[in-house]
């Protein structure tokens, strides 16, 4: 077995991550209550903008952290194409989740059914994103583990798209994002800790390119747009709907639910 480190640059890497799903996760739920608020072509707007935020959030946490993780033995390099797919189904499968959210007429049923779908576009992504990784060995995976990272991330998004929906000020939104951001981090770990890497040693080239050479331009891209989406939500007027009557709308059919 091949010995891992996930932290060969230190705690940059998983701190810088973490930030990077904060800030995604963060515009993506304040996108979706943007979409709630609005109709038409504005709520899909709204509704792609939080699926591209949240998506691209989740991919450049996952290659940001793959920064810091080397196989003693073995060069790293990552097929582009997979990674690029990564990005894209993770967009993909979290707009289903997403949309499910902003578009279905029971919010109850709506917000499970979206932090399913979301939880799920978190673990697509990640091991599409480890697919695309060849090293000189093989990697296998401990199932148990596997489906916990899975629960966990399910699990995280619901409760983030939770709060989203019935926050009332800045201090539930700041948590619903940590909720969120803490969800694509620990289930990233976790899925980590489920690797196990058998190595072939060999001199012959890898295919694939190295992480500074694709991975760090495209998250750098990909930061750079978050951050400057985040200044044009926070400075755009709000919708015609306030977050009151959301969050009393969704007391209302928990109520019901329960009732």
């Amino acid at each position: 077995m091949g010995h891992m480190d996930h932290f060969s640059a230190g705690w940059v890497t998983p701190v810088l991550s973490y930030v990077m799903a904060c800030v995604g996760s963060a515009l993506g739920l304040r996108c979706t209550v943007r979409a709630l608020e609005a109709d038409g072509a504005s709520k899909r707007n709204w509704l792609f903008l939080a699926s591209f935020a949240i998506g691209s959030g989740i991919w450049t946490m996952h290659f940001v952290a793959m920064m810091g993780f080397s196989v003693e033995g073995t060069p790293i390099r990552y097929d582009v194409p997979l990674t690029v797919l990564s990005l894209v189904l993770a967009i993909a499968v979290v707009s289903a989740g997403i949309f499910t959210a902003g578009y279905g007429r029971s919010r109850v049923t709506s917000v499970l059914l979206g932090g399913l779908g979301t939880g799920l576009g978190v673990a697509a992504m990640h091991y599409a994103g480890m697919a695309a990784l060849n090293l000189h060995g093989r990697i296998d995976y401990d199932p148990l583990l596997v489906a916990a990272s899975v629960v966990i991330a399910v699990v995280a998004a619901t409760a983030a798209l939770t709060l989203t929906l019935i926050v009332r000020g800045p201090l539930l939104a700041a948590v619903s994002a940590l909720v969120m951001g803490l969800a694509v981090s620990s289930m990233h770990y976790t899925a980590m800790w489920a690797v196990g890497v058998r190595l072939d040693p060999s001199s012959a080239e890898l295919p694939g390119v190295t992480a500074t050479e694709f991975l760090f331009p495209l998250a750098v891209l990909l930061g750079s747009f978050l951050f400057l989406t985040s200044a044009y939500v926070a400075l755009s007027p709000t919708g015609k709907r306030h977050e009151s009557a959301v969050a009393a709308e969704l007391l209302r059919e928990v109520e019901l639910t329960t009732a």
